[in-house]
């Protein structure tokens, strides 16, 4: 089985709606949305959830008032200034760092497991799709990415199918690392700016960190030809292998709204060829 994860160095750069437009053309695959903190391809494949799972990461203080003597020495310890005078713990406050915890005289602070998201298993109109919901201002977003692309792959095992297309993160954090190990490739979605060349250039030293191949598209190249070839040029000293580029178009934004892949509102075009060309770039460099 392959993986492809399409990634970019920011985010806004069309990086989910070129990822639909694959899925919409791919066969044999399993989708799966990484990019847990803003999971947004939902939006386009309208998927029927099947199984619904907690998730569960990180802990957060609580104050048993029967057992705690008001010594203060939490409050002392406690970086994050998120106990009070009353002796309750904040729970946006509390980073989950334990110390209080640890050092607590009276054993009186609880240290609970916190559920801070869901994962689910979907059906959608171009296949089975793992996805993700983070909650508001919750970490351990790592581990849930690790936790749907493992996910996904047993999904793709058991129905026996050979992709897996995986929506990354966008930046080069946490949850872009976890997105990428083991990966077959990467698929760095750039933008022609000069933040865009920049964000590319650390996600491809990224890639290279963990010796995952790399392909790059510049979507929106005729914004700005100058830095879509300098875009093309890092990218190939970088050895990583130019797979098209993709015109700016108000559809991409047209078909959004109509919860459309911009495949299924522009049908058959000069658009679709462009698109289709670029994804069967992708599938030689897989060896699909």
């Amino acid at each position: 089985m392959k993986e492809l994860v399409v990634i970019s160095g920011k985010g806004g750069t069309g990086k989910t709606s070129l990822m639909a437009a694959f899925a919409s053309l791919a066969e044999n695959k399993v989708l799966c949305d990484a990019d847990v903190a803003a999971a947004d391809l939902h939006l386009l494949m309208d998927p029927d959830i099947k199984a619904r799972h907690d998730f569960q990461g990180g802990s957060t203080a609580i104050i048993n008032p029967n057992n705690c003597t008001q010594c203060g020495l939490c409050r002392d310890l406690c970086r994050w200034n998120a106990i009070s005078e009353a002796f309750e713990v904040d729970p946006i406050e509390c980073e989950g760092c334990g110390v209080c915890v640890d050092f607590c005289p009276e054993e009186a602070i609880d240290f609970p497991i916190k559920t801070c998201g869901e994962w689910y298993i979907s059906n959608t109109r171009f296949g089975p799709m793992v996805h993700a919901r983070l909650g508001i201002a919750e970490e351990n977003s790592g581990k849930l990415v690790a936790l749907v692309r493992q996910e996904a792959k047993k999904l793709a095992e058991k129905n026996k199918l050979d992709l897996l297309i995986t929506d990354g993160p966008p930046g080069v954090g946490c949850p872009v690392i976890a997105s990428l190990g083991g990966a077959s490739a990467v698929l760095v979605v750039a933008e022609p700016t000069v933040s865009g060349l920049h964000d590319m250039e650390r996600v491809a030293q990224l890639a290279a960190h963990f010796k995952v191949p790399g392909m790059v598209c510049v979507n929106k190249f005729d914004l700005n030809f100058d830095q879509t070839e300098a875009i093309e040029k890092l990218a190939k000293e970088n050895k990583m292998t130019v797979v098209g580029r993709v015109p700016f178009d108000p559809v991409f934004t047209e078909s959004m709204v109509k919860g459309q892949t911009v495949l299924e509102y522009v049908g058959n075009s000069k658009f679709r060829s462009s698109i289709s060309e670029i994804w069967q770039n992708i599938r030689n460099q897989l060896v699909l």
